[in-house]
């Protein structure tokens, strides 16, 4: 059988039934947590190596480890953390990939979306669509920093990733924005405390983002919330807003405080416990499969 299989290598063809990837759910993706703490010194050490100009984006990477130079956090999703000093601009562009900017800490900075300036607090979710163009500002008195969800995987598995600057360092700000982009964490949180709890994920709301590939939500877990294990086809990217709690991954154990970030791969069993009152940022690749009719979700 194998001489067979080699005479019809050279032809780049191959036998099915010698296939070494079987169908199953799951990504090559593992669970991983960064401590805001940690990485909040490594981005004011940036912010001292390079400046905004040098950098256009300074961002630092959250890569997941088993994806190692990727730039991926999971197989359809990238996350950054970014950091702006006061009186910087990154200038503007424009991308096919989708974002969503997510403000992490700091006052004063602005994201502006094809001419809608939009301020930037601690909470606050601003979508950029595909091909918009934006640029981003700090006029406050100290640094910003959010979180950088793209769907950049989607856009280089279909080999359709473009990019293109703008000759205007900053766009003007002479339009109104649309309801579709700016989501204030003030309007949202109050939204989320009549929201429905259920015993896996406690309150949970959904962005209407108008994304097709990426999810997003924002979820309460109250003080003492035991949650029920679950499992699901997306892979999760979560962003603790307030609180402190922890969260089992698989076979992993993860203690969380206020800014950690941390991934939950496709398919691993996951189980959230809080210890205070928690607020959680989510976004997954659930749109997507939620079109294709894949997404499906168990509860453990």
């Amino acid at each position: 059988m194998s001489t067979f299989s080699e005479s019809i290598g050279g032809l780049n063809m191959m036998p099915l039934w010698e296939r070494t990837g079987p169908l199953r759910p799951g990504s090559r993706a593992v669970p991983a947590h960064w401590h805001y703490a940690d990485v909040r010194a490594h981005l004011l050490r940036a912010a001292e190596l390079i400046s905004q100009r040098e950098a256009e984006r300074r961002v630092l990477v959250l890569e997941n480890p088993a994806l190692r130079g990727t730039t991926f956090i999971t197989q359809t999703l990238y996350a950054g953390l970014q950091i702006i000093l006061p009186g910087e601009i990154a200038p503007s562009h424009r991308h096919s990939p989708a974002a969503l900017r997510f403000v992490v800490e700091g006052e004063g900075a602005y994201t502006n979306v094809g001419g809608a300036q939009l301020a930037m607090r601690p909470g606050d979710l601003i979508v950029t669509p595909s091909w918009a163009w934006h640029d981003h500002g700090n006029l406050g008195s100290g640094p910003v920093v959010w979180l950088d969800g793209l769907d950049t995987p989607f856009t280089r598995f279909f080999g359709a990733t473009f990019t293109e600057e703008d000759p205007q360092e900053k766009q003007p700000a002479n339009r109104t924005a649309d309801a579709s982009l700016p989501f204030p964490y003030s309007r949202f949180s109050d939204v989320l405390r009549r929201a429905p709890r259920d015993e896996a994920h406690g309150a949970r709301l959904r962005y209407p983002t108008g994304f097709t590939t990426m999810a997003t939500f924002l979820q309460r877990l109250p003080a003492r919330f035991a949650g029920r294990g679950y499992r699901s086809t997306d892979g999760n990217v979560f962003c603790v807003v307030e609180g402190r709690g922890r969260v089992s991954i698989g076979e992993q154990d993860f203690a969380f405080s206020p800014h950690d970030v941390f991934v939950v791969p496709p398919w691993q069993p996951c189980r959230l416990n809080a210890e205070t009152e928690c607020v959680l940022f989510r976004y997954s690749d659930r749109a997507a499969q939620e079109a294709l009719g894949l997404w499906r979700e168990e509860l453990l």
